[in-house]
């Protein structure tokens, strides 16, 4: 039996770095090459500058939430509400230094790009290889080079997947390197073992018709301890720490989440923690549009006195009649958990006659659990609202999915 590692959100601040891997870390990135408006894209993103980094929780939160604003002056860029922005981070440089370090390089050393030519060791790890969780070619390597992790090699076993998994759960790349000092690898044989970066893409949180200037987003910052060490969300961090004297690279990418075409239409509204960015939007597009129909936004977050992201744009939504009605669960104000879906379901009466008279049902957040609690709440409110039994209420979901009023942005 292998054991789950520890891990705790609350992280203190990294080590400190020796002085000589300090001087790695510090080396300047050069920024994206700039290009026309028209070719902002996954090869030609545009260097935005960050504007804001604000935490949206109170300091005795257990999570860090921020708002975050990236200038799109002089882009060009142009994308709809329920659309996502892309972002490509670098990744963090005290962590290259550290694998540079534990592969007995200097960083200097000069390997091939994934963008084509050269680059020095250092540079490409920044840039353009994903140096955190181990891929199973990487473990692969490890398992044949490695005589004294038996383990591993046992593990490596194709019915053997999930305890593979649980075992290197909580472990990122440099765990390895330092547990096997004995492997050498050149700097080209290493990262020829690891993926290239990938951008991340995040629901764009603002209206260009309100904010023409700059993308808004909300981010949950990732820091958590695992087998003793601090880990940290690439791209989160990234914006969090990073950010602030060097480009932003973006690019938006298109989304089918859109608001009905009919301004008149009512919609409903399911966006718990970060998963209400697109709402943000939606509310603000249709006041910018001036769009009569009624608004009902469910927001969830853990404590209303932490955790309440963007209270004063919703207060000030609800007064201004954009936002007809907001309910809130925050589910560790009391001693039973309450969350979005049992706000659904004590709504149900309304949520069913909203229904009947047209509405579109949105959902933005976590896929796993929320998204299919929530799903799951709606079909019983069909059931009950609708005197339908459990065949019927599943067809008049699918038939809200057919008519494009039930649409789900999940992660």
């Amino acid at each position: 039996m292998i054991a789950a590692p520890e891990i705790s959100v609350a992280a203190p601040p990294p080590p400190a770095l020796r002085d000589d891997v300090a001087e790695i870390a510090n080396q300047p990135i050069a920024p994206p090459e700039s290009s026309p408006a028209e070719a902002y894209s996954r090869k030609n993103p545009f260097p935005g500058r960050l504007l804001v980094n604000r935490r949206l929780n109170s300091p005795d939160s257990e999570k860090d939430t921020r708002h975050f604003e990236i200038s799109l002056e002089g882009s060009g860029i142009a994308y709809e509400v329920g659309d996502s922005m892309a972002v490509y981070p670098t990744n963090d440089p005290a962590l290259v230094a550290e694998i540079v370090a534990a592969l007995g390089a200097t960083g200097d050393e000069e390997i091939l790009s994934p963008r084509g030519g050269a680059a020095t060791l250092r540079e490409g790890l920044l840039r353009d290889f994903a140096i955190t969780q181990p891929t199973p070619k990487f473990l692969k390597a490890i398992a044949q080079r490695a005589n004294a992790a038996p383990l591993l090699n046992e593990l490596m076993a194709p019915d053997r997947k999930h305890e593979l998994a649980t075992y290197v759960f909580g472990l990122e790349v440099v765990d390895f390197l330092l547990e096997h000092p004995s492997i050498t690898w050149t700097p080209q044989e290493f990262v020829a073992l690891l993926p290239k970066l990938q951008p991340r893409l995040y629901s764009i949180a603002s209206s260009l018709r309100m904010h023409p200037e700059a993308v808004h987003f909300i981010i949950d910052v990732v820091r958590y301890r695992s087998h003793g060490r601090v880990r940290k969300g690439v791209c989160s961090t990234f914006l969090a720490e990073r950010c602030a004297d060097s480009p932003a690279p973006i690019f938006p990418t298109v989304s089918k989440f859109r608001l009905p075409e009919d301004g008149d239409a009512p919609i409903i509204m399911v966006g718990p923690g970060t998963g209400v960015a697109p709402f943000r939007a939606f509310l603000q597009e249709r006041q910018a549009t001036g769009a009569r129909g009624r608004n009902w936004l469910f927001f969830g977050a853990q404590r209303v006195q932490s955790d309440y992201f963007y209270k004063e744009d919703f207060d000030q939504f609800s007064a201004d009649g954009i936002l007809t009605r907001i309910d809130t669960a925050f589910s560790r104000d009391q001693a039973h958990k309450i969350y979005v879906q049992d706000r659904m379901v004590e709504s149900s009466g309304e949520i069913w006659k909203w229904l009947e008279e047209g509405a579109h049902f949105y959902v933005c957040g976590d896929a796993k659990r929320m998204a299919k609690d929530v799903d799951a709440a709606l079909r019983q409110i069909v059931q009950q609202g609708g005197g339908k039994d459990a065949e019927q209420a599943n067809e008049y979901v699918e038939k809200l999915k057919g008519e494009k009023r039930y649409k789900r942005d999940v992660y």
